[in-house]
């Protein structure tokens, strides 16, 4: 088939991870180490996983490979392409996931701010200080998210100062009271932070709104991520420059800046967001590709320690692959990947350093065995025919 009319879907389950991380013990949690750490066999040893659709491709196959770890409810014999796929860039993570994913590992090492009170300097906190027209900061610590809204709320509400923090991953969180505050006088000042923050190699300044009153915060899915651009040529690039339509689905568009997308497809949660799948499924022009992120794995169920909650939501999503893949036509190219780990059985509350799954429908039985996160850019570039990209190896 003419590589111009093959479309191809890149689908990143944000924190799916499998364990097995060569480096792991160079990453941390709570202090300790995050070897041993594997988000979907901890899952699943807990609460057999049913996920019919990725396991025939070769999902429990993938874990098995990148650990030796059996996973139960993963057993069966691996009928489409599949692998594993280990990091080089030093992070665990969306940025240094995603970015490499496409074809550019990440060239530096990100700044990271200490898990000490305060985390920041205090020449920046002054100056968010300034640029949010308050008399100061709240939070300035390592923190998980929904803990410290539940915390500062009240106070945020009292005085009006936003509530800044971190973690360990390079990033600048700013949660504010979408009424109170205002929503886009959060993104406002999220952007001004972000040029602050971003000569200084932090790789994400996140808006986290949030709304209700003392005891009842909740946060809202009105999240914005403001990033640091991708350091070189993107798949999505690569595709856009080709003539080639490109479509972004949940916060792709956010990851990489909104370059290299023609049209973006959003939405108020992952429900929202398969239903873009779906229809892109039926629908993306020939010669397309469609990138998407589903970033509710991570951000309802691992940073929260929920290990029921991440295995509904794994259950869920294998069916959305399935009707994904019930439309896809001959010359397509599906890969079902993670950008990272967040197991929900680990200790502390952020990511851990695991090896990813890589899964394809469009090939048919292909193992592809250990491969580097650069090289499934390279194999999306190489089935819709573009000129090669970065330093990934195609395994198609």
């Amino acid at each position: 088939m003419n590589p111009a009319e093959c479309r191809a879907f890149l689908i990143v389950m944000d924190s799916v991870g499998i364990g097995g991380a060569p480096d792991a013990d160079c990453y941390s949690n709570a202090g300790l180490p995050d070897t041993g750490a594997n988000t979907l066999a901890h899952i699943a040893q807990a609460r057999p996983l049913a996920m019919p659709n990725l396991d025939r491709l070769g999902l429990g196959g993938a874990i098995r490979l990148a650990s030796g770890v059996a996973a139960p409810g993963l057993g069966a014999a691996p009928q489409g392409l599949w692998g594993v796929a280990t990091e080089v860039s030093r992070g665990k993570d969306t940025p240094s996931g995603h970015w490499e994913i496409a074809g550019v590992p990440v060239p530096w090492d990100w700044h990271y701010f200490p898990d000490t009170r305060p985390s920041f300097p205090p020449d920046l906190s002054a100056a968010i200080a300034r640029a949010a027209g308050t008399g100061g900061i709240l939070g300035d610590e390592h923190a998980s998210g929904t803990e410290i809204i539940e915390r500062l709320g009240a106070e945020h509400l009292r005085t009006g100062w936003p509530i800044c923090y971190t973690s360990q991953d390079s990033v600048l969180q700013i949660a504010a009271h979408e009424d109170a505050f205002g929503l886009e006088r959060l993104y406002r000042l999220c952007r001004d932070v972000a040029a602050l923050v971003h000569p200084m190699r932090v790789g994400r300044v996140i808006a986290r709104p949030f709304v209700g009153t003392a005891g009842d915060f909740r946060r809202t899915p009105n999240r914005r991520d403001y990033a640091i651009a991708p350091p070189g040529t993107t798949i999505l690039d690569a595709a856009q420059a080709a003539g080639r339509a490109t479509h972004a689905i949940g916060k792709i568009g956010d990851i990489f800046s909104h370059r290299g997308i023609d049209q973006l497809h959003k939405g108020k949660s992952d429900a929202d967001l398969a239903g873009h799948l779906i229809r892109l499924a039926d629908e993306a022009e020939p010669g397309s590709l469609t990138f998407a992120n589903f970033v509710e794995f991570d951000s309802l169920y691992g940073h929260r320690r929920d290990i029921a909650g991440y295995a509904a939501a794994l259950e869920w999503f294998d069916g959305v692959a399935g009707q994904v893949m019930a439309r896809l036509r001959p010359g397509d190219l599906a890969i079902f990947t993670a950008d990272h780990g967040n197991d929900p059985s680990w200790r502390g509350t952020d990511h851990t350093r695991e090896r990813v799954p890589v899964l394809g429908w469009g090939y048919g039985l292909r193992p592809v065995g250990l491969v580097g996160f650069a090289d499934i850019g390279a194999s999306v570039a190489a089935h819709l025919g573009l000129s090669p990209l970065g330093p990934g190896v195609s395994f198609l």
